[in-house]
């Protein structure tokens, strides 16, 4: 996606990249949007990097991407769904899904409808994974079947490059 200044359309909340603070956009304040992925979007405003969650695209001018899904005919958790969701998550700053990123260390499905996935950050002192963590366990919820979320965020073992997918590595030029 290319970068485009765009108005604020209405007075909207944000967060800060990489901190996660909070921060009001007021209306008409030009920003410029440089990643639009996963239904969320990233900005900048005045001068620092801010996070639009999706269900305020309208602010940006955008219709928001909902993630649909078929229930399943066996009335059961499809895993499929599940990893679609997860890869419908982005990190803000890096325009690769959480699930390429290689963030994500396991998911388990229980036979009661409860998801429980096990993930990490690329920083352990990100202020943005309690907004990541928040959208891991909205997207799943969104996943026909599912009656509970849960996510465990860990260090252990830290986070490293190689985790990343092939094809985010491609992404980032990281070869």
């Amino acid at each position: 996606m290319e970068r485009q200044v765009v108005p604020i359309g209405r007075t909207v909340d944000a967060r800060l990249v990489p901190t996660g603070d909070p921060v009001t956009i007021p209306n008409g304040t030009f920003v410029t949007l440089t990643q639009s992925l996963g239904g969320t979007y990233t900005v900048v405003f005045n001068g620092n990097m801010a996070r639009i969650d999706g269900a305020d695209a309208d602010a940006l001018g955008l219709t928001p991407e909902v993630l649909e899904f078929e229930a399943p005919a066996n009335g059961q958790v499809d895993p499929d769904q599940v990893e679609r969701a997860l890869a419908s998550v982005f990190d803000p700053e890096i325009p690769v899904s959480i699930l390429d990123l290689g963030l994500i260390y396991d998911r388990r499905i229980g036979s009661d409808g409860t998801v429980s996935v096990v993930m990490t950050l690329t920083a352990p002192g990100c202020g943005m994974g309690p907004v990541l963590v928040d959208d891991v366990k909205s997207r799943l919820a969104g996943v026909p079947n599912v009656r509970n979320v849960e996510v465990e965020l860990v260090f252990d073992p830290p986070w490293s490059r190689e985790m990343m997918s092939e094809e985010a590595r491609l992404e980032l030029g990281l070869f």
